[in-house]
C-alpha cells in the first residue's frame, strides 16, 4: 500500500482512540463531580472494571 495511506489510517486510528479516551475522562470527572462521596468509591469501581475489561484480564 502506499505509504501515504498507511500513515493517514495510523493517525485515524489513534485520533478515534484520543477522542473516546478524552470523553471517558469528561464522564468520570462529571460523574464523580456531581456524587456524593459515600457514592464515588462505586463509581471508580465502576471504572476499574471497565478498564481491566478493555485490557482483556476479563
Amino acid at each position: 500500500m502506499d505509504r501515504v495511506l498507511v500513515v493517514g489510517a495510523a493517525a485515524c486510528g489513534v485520533s478515534a482512540l484520543l477522542i473516546v479516551a478524552c470523553t471517558a475522562v469528561l464522564v468520570v470527572r462529571s460523574a464523580l463531580h456531581e456524587a456524593e462521596s459515600r457514592d464515588r468509591a462505586r463509581i471508580l469501581g465502576a471504572v476499574a472494571e471497565v478498564v481491566r475489561a478493555l485490557r482483556g484480564r476479563r
